[in-house]
């Protein structure tokens, strides 16, 4: 008979992180990239809307296949987080300057 051998905690923890990178920060990324394209581009505010919310999903899709090819899961969160921040602040720009 065959024994079973179990995969170790680590690569576990390592995989949930992945998936949790890819799907909990992808979709922060892709919202926040969302946002900035509709605050900055300059067409009609509708137009803006919509291609903003279109691209969302090509910024959706390129955090989940970075968060698997990385070769850690520190780097995973890091390479989506690291744009998240960057869309946040060009975001928060945007707000501020609406205001203004």
């Amino acid at each position: 008979m065959k024994s079973k051998t179990s995969l170790p905690a680590s690569y576990r923890l390592a995989v949930t992180s992945r998936v949790l990178a890819a799907v909990v920060g992808g979709y922060l990324m892709a919202s926040l990239a969302s946002i900035c394209l509709a605050l900055w581009m300059p067409s009609s505010r509708a137009d803006a809307v919509i291609t903003g919310m279109m691209s969302s999903f090509v910024f959706y899709l390129l955090a989940v296949l970075w968060c698997f090819a990385c070769r850690t899961a520190w780097r995973a969160w890091f390479g989506v987080m690291l744009p998240s921040a960057l869309f946040a602040t060009v975001a928060g720009l945007g707000f501020w300057m609406a205001r203004t």
